[in-house]
């Protein structure tokens, strides 16, 4: 039987179990799978139900229950199992920046911004949701806004000003926007009436 394994942080298993484990039961009953949660070590088995013929859905628990552990609400997470096109992409710092405790304190408050207002601006810019946990950045969106977004977030790794970073958003939402209407181009806004 189809199974994967992920680890997540102690401290955010009762969030993946949730009250009652409404969030596991809610995981397992729309994507066919069983969750077994080792809360001493953070282990999460993911097993494929035998009367499931869909390993699709194995990958998209697994990626509910990462989000879940990189510190998304289960709310925000489940975008995750509403939405097929979306994805969930982490960033490790500690690729980028070793073990230097300093520098990725320092990122994670460039990334989320006073009183959040940068992280708040790259979600509305790219229609995605950031969570800033541990040693990882995280996104929620679809394949456009994440990507978007990882490169707002990378230019702030890198050291861009936020304002630079700001006016790289204006300009990608604008894109994004003009792209939309142009697929509507040529076809009546307004339904036809027979």
């Amino acid at each position: 039987m189809p199974q994967l394994f992920v680890k997540i942080p102690r401290e955010r298993i009762g969030v993946l179990i949730g009250p009652n484990g409404e969030t596991k039961r809610e995981i397992e009953e729309n994507l066919n799978v069983r969750l077994e949660v080792n809360s001493g070590s953070g282990d999460v088995t993911i097993n494929l139900n035998e009367d499931s013929n869909d390993p699709f859905q194995l990958f998209r628990a697994r990626d509910i229950v990462l989000a879940i552990g990189r510190g998304f609400s289960p709310q925000r997470a489940f975008r995750l199992l509403r939405n097929e096109d979306d994805i969930l992409t982490i960033i490790d710092l500690r690729e980028i920046f070793g073990k230097n405790k300093s520098d990725i304190k320092r990122v994670k408050g460039r990334i989320i911004g006073k009183d959040g207002k940068t992280r708040r601006i790259i979600e509305e810019s790219t229609e995605t949701y950031i969570s800033v946990y541990g040693h990882t950045v995280s996104i929620i969106g679809g394949v456009e806004g994440s990507r978007i977004a990882r490169e707002a977030i990378d230019m702030l790794i890198r050291g861009s000003q936020h304002a630079t970073v700001y006016r790289f958003l204006q300009r990608k939402r604008h894109e994004l926007k003009k792209r939309e209407l142009e697929l509507w181009e040529g076809r009546p806004l307004v339904p036809e009436k027979y």
